[in-house]
């Protein structure tokens, strides 16, 4: 583990330290988890762009087979 310091809004830190899990676990400990869900969050943001880049409207695989959906004959029921 390696300390850091990170600055905050006073009235932001007094909400942090109030609040019961941080209480319970530390400020450490809560600060830890929230980056984790940050970085959890952005990758999956990442994967998603990534998703509609490749089938989106604009992305190479959409385009490879635009046209094709009206070439298909469905049954009739």
């Amino acid at each position: 583990m390696k300390a850091v310091q990170v600055t905050f809004d006073e009235a932001l830190l007094e909400q942090l330290d109030d609040h019961p899990s941080v209480k319970q676990r530390g400020r450490s400990a809560v600060l830890s988890d929230a980056v984790t869900d940050y970085l959890r969050r952005q990758e999956r943001a990442g994967i998603d762009r990534s998703y509609a880049r490749g089938y989106g409207d604009t992305g190479s695989v959409a385009s490879e087979f635009r046209g094709w959906d009206r070439e298909s004959v469905w049954p009739q029921d």
